[in-house]
């Protein structure tokens, strides 16, 4: 997920660069969309790795 981000952020750059302004904005976009579900992921199952069942 975090390299799905990664790469649609490295696409808004280039089309930033290039001129593109609404393919760079939603490809940023999406690319934020990306790194929240990650980290949100990411947090569950940190929290899901701590329970130990006695």
């Amino acid at each position: 997920m975090l390299s799905w981000a990664l790469t649609f952020l490295v696409i808004a750059l280039i089309a930033a660069v290039l001129g593109f302004t609404g393919v760079a904005g939603t490809a940023a976009w999406i690319a934020k969309v990306l790194f929240v579900v990650f980290l949100i992921l990411f947090v569950i199952s940190l929290i899901a790795g701590r329970r130990v069942v006695s």
